[in-house]
């Protein structure tokens, strides 16, 4: 069959563009809305300023055309004054010094546009213009209308915004469109693959397209026999002949009735079923080339079993690439990767598709925030996780949103909660089956914890556990009064799941106010604890409590690790976990029972641990009006930052902070929206300091321990089957040492605070190790040339594979390989 291609390229520079911003604006209504004389005195101002990318009259040029008011990432006035005033960070837009009134002024003459040519009024039937769409026209293979169709074309659900002249044009002539380049490359590997598809990306050295499958191929140019530029667009040129008159005129019908992306519907189209499925995500072990979770599995276990990168070799890692974030704010997620292909998100709502062995961006997203609340000012994310062709994360507004992973483009977003009273959203979700699980941010703010399921499909909620109980609910009678109103337990980080069990397992974060607890008085539960739910309903299984009545801070948010081994003489299902409170616990994860507990850094607020795993606490242990100096420091003995488990040695590798505070409390009245600590801390006047110790599980013995000269919050531990154990460390380097005896082995100054844990992937058999610091994502793997470096092809690589031509070949008139490695 012939396949038929519509509208494909000519809209391609309309809507490619997107109008990002980093800040709340001033107001959100334009309040020179209407007005002539400030439309007047914008024209002006976009003469001067914006003409000489944007085009004459918004038509465009080297810049993005505006008439077509099609703004991806944001049309709104308040949208568009934040872009023009802040600019786009990586790209060529630059932010303007404009007072606000020449900000309005140019938005107000902005509304004045409208696409070129004079609209004409058209008859028709656009029911009738819908079928030739998704049927005689075949428009529906390259596009989308409200999540219906293909996606190498241009999104066409807002395409009524065009006129009617423009719209014929673009069907009928393709390939004369002033001004626009079609984008369409043909490539043909060394094994006689060949690939017709758009460009989405590309550099001296490798290129990365879509083809009309909605597939993307990642490619090195070395690896490519032939490689070429299409002259024409890969839209037919022949729909004057192959439709008739009637049927040209209700496709454009039909177009014109398309003035918004409607979420209800988007969310509302059919799932093509095909992507990351839920049983890849349960097998994950089976694809070490892939890091499907935020953790690298469901059990949290944050292991690579990779070992083309051991303790032999690991000396001649190098930096492979690096990729600069946008926006303000530093990293702190943890990238997935999924056939060749990169998602992590960065600082100020953006989330980022990338070619995982070039660094080279696929796409990237903005979330706009209205919010002007503290918590959503440049705020951190901790990535994204992936389940079929959506992607999912949290917003720093208390928002959950879906995204289509193959373009970046909105399919549903939920608001959980106000963002006004103190909740915002930082966290990686966890996709099951047919849920994903999320929690919340806004412990210190005096918000009432929760853990949510929603439907992947739609956004709808599914069920909601509140981490601090309500009245007639198991655990409110553990705190006073109506304390319970206002009472923490914020749920930041990703939890794990056993799908044998069906049971989530997740950390709670401390009571609020933090440090007085004489206004909540009781265990308050389920702060500093995990709790186990049932993944299907959220009802709870059991839980565990670490630190009862906490007045230090201490949340419980430190991954909760699954692991399946011995334990003094049988095989049992174990939780493993190494809380803030400077104890490391391990308990049946069947039933919560406690098994062993013992302490892993320096504590000074507990005789030890009861045979249950309560705390025994020593004389004056909370905080005090006069200030009790107490170890571990707010900051904990380790903090979110990720643990690795590793089977081989069978031992917990940490990453542990030793340092102390004077804790005290103070009266402090809740006020909805702002922070409730009820205290605060003075650092003890030891010099503080940390590193990574070997846990063994077995007996909570340390096997060895690695000193650095400061501990940290956020920068994790990765073990991997090469017997290298990967640290991030505060002051910078990224380190390499031998899991079994903790030995130095490579170390890399990256040149900013590590905020990360390092992950692990394969491309093409090739390892790498992945890390964010500061504003840059780092890739390091051993070096091309290296016999090492590629042992193996991956099963599941993008098709790349190398081949060595009998002669070079021409690309362009220059030799294939000429470039060089």
């Amino acid at each position: 069959m012939k396949p038929v291609y519509v509208l494909l390229v000519s809209f391609g520079l309309f809507f490619s563009s997107g109008l990002l911003a980093q800040h709340a604006p001033i107001a959100e209504k334009n309040p020179l809305s209407g007005n002539a004389s400030a439309a007047e005195a914008g024209r002006k101002t976009y003469v001067n300023s914006c003409q000489v990318c944007h085009g004459g009259d918004g038509a465009g040029g080297r810049g993005p055309a505006l008439a077509t008011r099609e703004f991806r990432h944001g049309g709104e006035d308040w949208q568009l004054f934040q872009t023009i005033r802040d600019g786009l960070p990586g790209t060529q837009m630059p932010g303007f010094g404009m007072s606000p009134e020449e900000l309005w002024q140019v938005v107000t003459y902005l509304r004045t546009l409208t696409p070129a040519g004079k609209e004409e009024a058209i008859q028709g039937d656009a029911m009738a213009g819908e079928k030739v769409f998704f049927g005689k026209g075949a428009c529906q293979l390259c596009h989308q209308v409200n999540g219906r169709g293909g996606r190498v074309g241009p999104d066409l659900s807002t395409a009524g915004q065009w006129t009617v002249q423009a719209l014929r044009e673009v069907i009928v002539n393709p390939n004369e469109q002033e001004g626009r380049r079609p984008n369409a490359v043909y490539a043909k590997t060394y094994r006689g693959e060949e690939i017709r598809g758009i460009q989405k990306n590309e550099d001296t050295f490798s290129i990365q397209l879509m083809d009309m499958a909605d597939q993307f191929h990642l490619l090195l140019k070395k690896d490519l026999a032939e490689f070429r530029y299409e002259d024409k667009s890969l839209m037919p040129d022949n729909y004057a002949k192959q439709l008739s008159p009637e049927e040209l005129r209700d496709l454009l019908v039909f177009l014109k009735t398309l003035k918004v992306r409607d979420l209800a519907k988007v969310a509302a189209a059919p799932s093509s079923g095909e992507g990351l499925l839920y049983n890849r995500i349960r097998n994950s072990q089976k694809e070490p080339q892939n890091w499907l979770t935020y953790w690298g599995d469901y059990q949290g276990r944050h292991f690579s079993s990779l070992k083309h990168i051991h303790t032999a070799n690991v000396k001649g890692l190098q930096s492979r690439w690096a990729w600069q974030f946008s926006g303000a704010g530093v990293l702190q997620a943890t990238p997935l990767v999924e056939d060749g292909v990169m998602y992590t998100t960065g600082a100020s709502g953006y989330v980022y598709a990338l070619d995982a062995r070039t660094g080279k961006l696929l796409w990237q997203y903005q979330h706009r925030l209205k919010s002007a609340h503290i918590n959503t000012n440049a705020t951190s994310n901790r990535g994204v996780a992936k389940l079929g062709e959506r992607l999912f994360f949290v917003t720093a507004d208390a928002g959950l949103s879906a995204l289509d992973a193959k373009t970046g483009r909105v399919l549903w977003h939920t608001v959980m909660a106000d963002v006004e009273q103190g909740y915002f959203g930082t966290m990686a979700p966890l996709a099951l089956k047919d849920k994903i699980i999320v929690g919340i941010s806004g412990g210190e703010f005096g918000v009432r914890g929760f853990i949510d399921a929603y439907d992947p499909m739609t956004g709808q909620r599914l069920w909601r556990f509140h981490t601090v109980p309500g009245p007639g609910e198991f655990g409110n009678d553990t705190w006073s009064g109506d304390s319970w109103k206002r009472g923490g337990g914020a749920t930041w980080m990703t939890g794990t799941y056993d799908p044998e069990l069906d049971l989530i397992y997740w950390g709670v974060g401390n009571p609020a106010p933090d440090m007085n607890g004489d206004v909540r008085l009781g265990d308050n539960l389920f702060t500093c604890a995990i709790v186990a739910l049932e993944a299907a309903t959220g009802k709870r299984r059991w839980h565990f409590q670490f630190t009862p009545h906490d007045t230090h801070d201490w949340d419980s948010n430190e991954v909760p690790v699954l692991v399946d081994r011995m334990f003094q003489g049988k095989m049992r299902k174990l939780l493993l976990h190494a809380d803030r409170n400077a104890f490391f616990y391990v308990l049946d994860r069947i039933t919560g029972e406690f098994l062993l507990g013992k302490p892993f850094a320096r504590q000074t607020w507990a005789k030890s641990l009861d045979t249950n795993g309560r705390p025994l606490l020593v004389p004056n242990s909370e905080a005090s009006v006069e200030g009790q100096l107490h170890y571990p420091g707010l900051a904990g003995a380790t903090n979110w930052q990720a643990p690795s488990y590793d089977p081989a040695t069978g031992w917990l590798y940490v990453a542990f902070r030793e340092s102390g505070d004077v804790y005290y409390k103070e009266d402090q009245e809740y006020e909805p929206g702002k922070p409730y600590w009820g205290g605060k801390v003075v650092s003890a006047k030891e010099r503080e300091w940390g590193g990574v110790k070997a846990i063994n599980p077995e007996t909570g013995k340390i096997e060895w321990e690695y000193k650095l000269i400061a501990g940290n919050l956020s920068a994790g531990v990765l073990a991997t089957g090469g017997g290298v154990l990967f640290v991030g460390s505060r002051e910078g380097n990224l380190l390499a040492l031998e899991s079994r005896s903790g030995k130095l082995l490579w170390r890399f100054q990256v040149g900013s605070d590590i905020n990360s844990s390092p992950m692990s992937y394969a491309i093409d058999g090739q390892q790498y190790i992945g890390i964010s610091a500061g504003k840059v994502l780092y890739s390091f793997a051993l070096p091309e040339d290296s016999a090492e470096a590629k042992p193996t092809i991956s099963k599941r690589a993008p098709k790349t594979q190398r081949a060595e031509p009998a002669s070079k070949p021409k690309l362009l008139g220059v030799e294939v390989g000429a470039q060089g490695r």
